[in-house]
Parts: structure tokens; sequence; C-alpha cells
């Protein structure tokens, strides 16, 4: 499954915020300048906002977002909230949740009072039992303009999940053409550069391809006590380990199932014989003693601490996942060049050398987002500032920031990044104190992989300009060997999903899907060190063992609904 798996879904490259009290004013809508529609230019800085026709009076609505980790925030205390700010009038009081996600939800419904806007991630089906979020289809048509143009394409599937009403937004929807991420924040079979230089940068498209390089360059370097591979499997990462399958037979990560593009049927794959085939190669590496045993039980800063330890010489992962590894080793490699053959390289693996699908198509996440609540005090007042910030002129603010600060434009019209910008975007204290990291996620936006109006690419990532200058010469050099100028291009140019990701269709947590899928996930978290770690002539018998329990589950059930949810997709989808 994936991110945030979203990350990216996901990002690949994750992103929160979330509130729980604060106040609101009681002022009329129709007392306030409802925003333009337009789809703008791009922000030369933050006053660069289309003016308002009146002074607006400042008002402080609540959000809460379902996720831990971030610092409690007033969005005006960055720089790209105070611009809104000054554009609307409007503040948020952000506050991220503490403890467990259930029982603070649990919470609002008991008391029936929320906060004004909702992002309650995995919560979002709880929230909408509890009728808590007010339908939004007469405010965007009263005020939404520039929501209709964002969304509008996707409105009949918007309504179609929810008995024919909007009441949240996703997080993010496609705009202009679809612009690949040049680097790989998705899935990819990583390996050490030293370990393709030594072997004369070779053209690996099998996983046998791929294990004999790993053995081999292990087998020369005895000296140095190599780790063939590892993975990871810690907590809700264990996908990990589990999702290779899908992605060696050719499919992107939909989740639990790999989509047939001709019939739209949905199987899973957990008890395929792919699945088999992987775990037994990893039981092969394993009993070879190139596998790292501690991958049941290490944490997920034991599995970045290996990553940059020079001793991993492979392994399956998603990019946004290992970004703290590829950003030491990276760093490293900058101020010593010498690093470079430590840094991680990515191959788009399959068993059979077929055509890949690691990239991610476009994706629309359905199961996630932010709604009004009925709490919500002037509900026409937050669709309003939603509007503004799905301006173009505002998206390029939270994605680029402010002209001749953080990006510049060159005689052609085309963004691009100084090195000096390039820092400093790599920089969390200045992401926080912007408001990069406060409007990563969790907003209405364009989808990463869009395009603006004027052909420059929405996220400074995905610019080729800006990619370019991000390379070392080590990066030209190994990228020229494969005859390519962005990672991407290794790798096949996704097929059109209009569902995907499939992991995102909305589920209720006593539904017969969620059961399936807890029960299927915990049966491959304690089958699944048994079969690699077992000795090779056992392997079998606890595969034996794992399917006679699998077939208990009703995945037959799990596929229909699976496929019945696809192909509901296919009849609204533009």
């Amino acid at each position: 499954m994936a991110k945030k798996q979203v990350l990216s879904l996901v990002l690949a490259s994750v992103m929160l915020a979330s509130v729980f009290a604060g106040c609101s004013s009681n002022k009329k809508a129709d007392e306030s300048v409802s925003p333009s529609a337009s789809s703008g230019g791009a922000a030369t800085s933050a006053a660069s906002a289309a003016p308002t026709q009146k002074p607006l009076d400042k008002v402080t609505f609540t959000f809460f977002n379902g996720v831990a980790g971030d610092k409690d925030v007033n969005t005006n205390e960055t720089t790209i909230g105070k611009a809104l700010e000054d554009q609307t009038g409007v503040n948020f009081k952000i506050e991220h949740l503490v403890g467990d996600l259930t029982t603070k939800i649990g919470t609002f419904i008991a008391s029936d009072e929320y906060p004004d806007v909702m992002a309650p991630d995995a919560g979002i089906d709880a929230i909408m039992k509890a009728n808590a979020y007010i339908p939004l289809d007469d405010l965007i048509d009263q005020y939404g303009p520039n929501i209709k143009r964002v969304y509008g394409p996707y409105f009949d599937r918007m309504k179609a999940d929810y008995g024919g009403h909007i009441y949240f937004l996703p997080f993010s929807a496609q705009v202009g053409a679809y612009t690949a991420d040049p680097n790989i924040n998705q899935g990819a079979f990583w390996v050490q550069r030293r370990v393709l230089k030594e072997a004369g940068y070779p053209q690996i498209k099998t996983l046998d391809e791929y294990i004999k390089l790993v053995e081999d360059f292990v087998a020369k370097h005895s000296d140095e006590k190599l780790t063939g591979m590892l993975t990871l499997t810690n907590d809700w990462r264990f996908f990990a380990t589990s999702n290779p399958p899908m992605h060696l037979d050719g499919y992107p990560n939909d989740g639990n199932v790999e989509v047939n593009l001709s019939t739209f049927e949905a199987k899973t794959y957990a008890g395929s014989d792919s699945t088999k085939r992987w775990l037994q190669t990893l039981n092969d590496l394993n009993g070879k003693g190139l596998f790292d045993k501690s991958s049941f039980v290490d944490n997920y800063d034991q599995y970045i601490a290996k990553l940059t330890s020079h001793k991993v010489v492979g392994f399956f992962d998603y990019g946004w996942q290992i970004g703290d590894a590829k950003n030491a080793l990276n760093d490293a490699a900058r101020k010593d060049p010498a690093q470079d053959d430590y840094v991680y390289f990515p191959l788009p693996v399959t068993f059979d050398g077929t055509k890949d699908a690691y990239l991610d198509p476009p994706g629309w996440t359905s199961n996630r987002g932010v709604g009004i609540t009925k709490s919500a005090k002037d509900p026409a007042r937050i669709v309003q500032y939603f509007d503004n910030l799905l301006k173009e002129e505002n998206q390029v603010l939270r994605s680029w920031g402010i002209k001749g600060e953080t990006y510049e434009v060159d005689a052609n019209g085309r963004f691009f990044q100084t090195p000096e910008e390039i820092t400093k975007f790599s920089s969390q204290a200045f992401k926080d104190s912007f408001g990069f990291s406060t409007y990563d996620w969790d907003w209405p936006q364009y989808n990463t992989s869009s395009t603006l109006s004027d052909g420059n690419a929405l996220a400074p990532g995905y610019q080729p300009e800006v990619f370019q200058t991000t390379l070392t010469d080590a990066d030209k050099m190994i990228l020229g060997k494969y005859g390519v100028k962005t990672y991407s291009a290794m790798f096949s140019a996704p097929a059109d999903r209009p569902w995907y990701p499939a992991w995102s269709f909305a589920k209720d947590n006593d539904s017969p899907e969620k059961t399936w899928e807890t029960k299927k996930d915990d049966l491959t978290k304690k089958y699944f060190p048994k079969m690699v770690l077992a000795k090779p002539a056992d392997f079998e018998g606890v595969w034996a063992d794992y399917i006679k329990e699998f077939n208990k589950l009703d995945t037959a059930g799990y596929e229909k609904w699976t496929t019945e949810q696809i192909k509901k997709v296919m009849d609204v989808a533009k």
C-alpha cells in the first residue's frame, strides 16, 4: 500500500496540519469579498496577490488534522499564510493530532462539537457517518469558480462516492499536462552505484539479473562484510516487503490488487505465485548469508542508518520513504566525490523483463481530504479561502514561493532556482517559516505532477531546469552511461488509470473489505518472516501453511468489491 503511502502519491516528497480549538468570526458571508475566478499568472511576491475591493475583517478558523507529528501553527505566522491572510482576511489555527486518532475523533463525535475545518485522515469515514461535514455543493456554486476549474472534472466521482453531494475536497487534482518526476520517489530496486560501475553499467531488467549483480559484488568484496539485501517491515511500513510482487509483475502501486487494463478486473496477489517467487528469492539470499535477518525486527531509524552505512548493496523501497538516507548519501558525495560510489541508483526490475509500471499515473485519492464541519461559523468564508488558494498565482506561491527570493524566471518565462535557492529549499527550518511545510499537503491544491498554464511545472523538483541544477558531475556521468538525462527516463511511462490508486477507495472500518485487509496484513506479518528465514528445504511447508490460512479469507468478495469500485470510476471518469 502507500503513503501517504500518499506520500504519493507518496511522495514522494509526504506534509501535515491539524487543529482543535480557536475562534471564528460571525461576519456574514455576503459582507466578505468573493475571490475572483482566476487561473492567473505566477506570483512574483507575497504582495502580488489580487487586491480586495474593500478591507476584510480578520478572522481565525480552527483546523484539525488527523495525522500527528508537525508543530501546531497559525497559518499567518508563515510567509505564505500571511500573504493569503492579506488577500482574504483569514487565518487558520492548526492543531495536530496528539494521541490516538480513533479516540480523538470519538471525542468530537460524542460532544457533537467540531473544529471549523477537519482533515481527519483515516478517521474520515467516522466523520462522514456522524454527519459532521456539511455539503459543499451550493457553496462551491456560489463562491468556488477556481474549485470548479480544478476539481470540476472529478465532481461526478466525488458525488458518486458520497450520495450525490460533495462533502470534502481531496488533497489534490491533476491540472494541465502530466509532468513526470525526474527523480524516483516511487518504487524501485536500488543498488549502490559502485556495483554498476564495477559491472560495466549493465542493463538490469529482471529480478534474476538484479540478484546475480548483488551476489557477484558481495562475493568479490568479501572482506567488506557487506549485506546483499535487506527489507523494511517496521509497523505500517511493512508494505515495502509485501508490495514488490505487484511491481515485479509489471503493475503500479494499487495496494492489494493488480488491475487488468483491458477488463478492469482486480486480482489480489498476496497468495499468488508471484508472492511465492519473491519470498523464495529472499529465502535463497538468506540461505546464502546475503540477507539481513534483522529486517524483521529493525525499526525505521535503524533501517535508514543501515542504508547510510555503506554496507547494504541493494534493496527495494519507495523513494519517498528513503529520503533521509538518500539526502545523507548525496550530501556526502557532494562534499567528497569519492563517496558517490555509495549513492543508490534506481532500477525498473520486473520478474521477466516485461514493461515496468513503477511510475505513478496521475493519482486521485478519494478517501482523504479536507471538509467544513457543521460547527463552522462562516462556511462561505472558508470556501472563499479555499477557492482563493486554488488561483494559479497562489499555487505558484505555495510551490515555488516568491520570485527573486526562492525562484527566478528566465527570458523565456521558464522558472528556475539558483544553487543557493535550492539549498534554501532543503532547509526544514526555512520550509517551516516560509510555509512550504504548512501548505505542502492537507489543503485543496494542484496535484504535484500538474503543469501551470504557461508550461512550467507546478513542483520545482519536477522542473527540468531545477533538476539539472541539482545534478553533480557523477550524477550526469552515470545517467549518461544509460543514455538518459533523468532517473525517471530509466522507467516506462505510466499508463492511464483513472481510478488510481485502488488502495484509496473508501472503506468503513467494520466493512468486509476492511476486515479482509486487516486479516491479510496479520497473516503476512506472521508468515513472511517465517518463510524468508526458514531453511530452504522448509520453505514449501511454511508457504503451504500460509496459503491454508490465506484461503480462509473472503478474497473473492474483496476482489469483486474492488472491481466494482474501479468500474464505477470508469463509468464517470472524464
